[in-house]
């Protein structure tokens, strides 16, 4: 399945997930089911606007965006953290209203059920999601994904306190379980924000797939006569980006200079999925340099 097809029944299962959740805050009058409804209005704004990311960064490049339009899902999930970081502050102030104003909860048990209904199709299709998102490297899906594994842990945490509230007659249980609901999905938030901002700001591949690059490269430089450095990566949604030089002697053809660097390059593309190579060829001894004489960033020479 793909990711806008997830997205899709992202979309459903939020609208589903607040109808049952709210059903059940509105039955219960609990302020961590409230908050639980709560976050669900947060997944579907989530999901929608992942859907849009998605669906921008699956066009292909043109003169204005040359290497693609892939950075769009990182708005998605800096978006979506944000949309989280402001549902648990809206949590936390309802739960401590709740705490200072306490009042009686009825018919806990059907508003327990359909929370529960809500975290199974949650779950359900989280776990879905978070396979297909590694798959096609999509960050857009693995973050809502994530979000609603947070869900499920969230109204884990809310049955488990309303339960609790049956047991003992406690009713400070019930705001108590939604500060710690509001505590768990800060967090989810900020780490959302900060991946976000990692790939806006063009992060290196993960070290998986860089020594997968170094070792194509160690094994051509064993073989002999080309020299590569300056290697440099980068990140773009599901691309991955490669800018390396390839030193090779200066009395050969271009010709035969440009069909080892083929070679070069389709290996590192099956070694890296999604994989864009560029490589710069050099004859031996002699260094690209930037502006002002500035050496090339990534300075390092991939020994042989």
């Amino acid at each position: 399945m793909q990711v806008a097809t997830y997205l899709k029944l992202s979309v459903a299962a939020a609208l589903a997930t607040i109808a049952l959740k709210t059903g059940a805050w509105w039955l219960t009058d609990s302020v961590s089911l409230l908050s639980d409804a709560l976050e669900s209005l947060v997944n579907l704004a989530g999901a929608v606007f992942a859907l849009a990311m998605v669906t921008v960064a699956a066009q292909p490049p043109d003169e204005d965006h040359p290497f693609g339009h892939h950075k769009a899902e990182y708005f998605s999930s800096g978006f979506e953290g944000v949309l989280i970081i402001a549902a648990a502050l809206g949590i936390a102030a309802a739960a401590v209203h709740r705490w200072l104003n306490p009042q009686p909860l009825e018919a806990l048990g059907l508003g327990l059920g359909l929370s529960v209904l809500s975290s199974v199709i949650n779950g359900l299709l989280a776990w879905g999601m978070l396979r297909t998102a590694r798959q096609h490297h999509s960050i857009a899906l693995e973050a809502d994904a994530r979000h609603l594994f947070t869900d499920v842990w969230t109204s884990a945490g809310v049955v488990a306190g309303l339960l609790a509230v049956m047991a003992t007659g406690w009713q400070w249980l019930d705001p108590l379980c939604a500060l710690a609901v509001a505590l768990n999905i800060l967090r989810e938030g900020a780490s959302l924000v900060s991946r976000s901002a990692h790939g806006l700001m063009d992060h290196a591949l993960e070290p998986e797939h860089l020594r997968a690059i170094e070792e194509v490269l160690h094994a051509q430089a064993r073989r002999g006569p080309a020299r590569f450095d300056h290697l440099a990566t980068r990140r773009a949604g599901a691309r991955r980006f490669a800018d390396l030089h390839m030193h090779l002697p200066a009395d050969w053809t271009l010709q035969r200079a440009a069909g080892l660097r083929n070679e070069v390059e389709q290996a590192l593309t099956g070694a890296v999925p999604g994989l864009r190579a560029s490589i710069q060829l050099l004859p031996v001894g002699v260094e690209s340099q930037y502006a002002h004489g500035e050496p090339a960033p990534g300075g390092q020479e991939v020994p042989r």
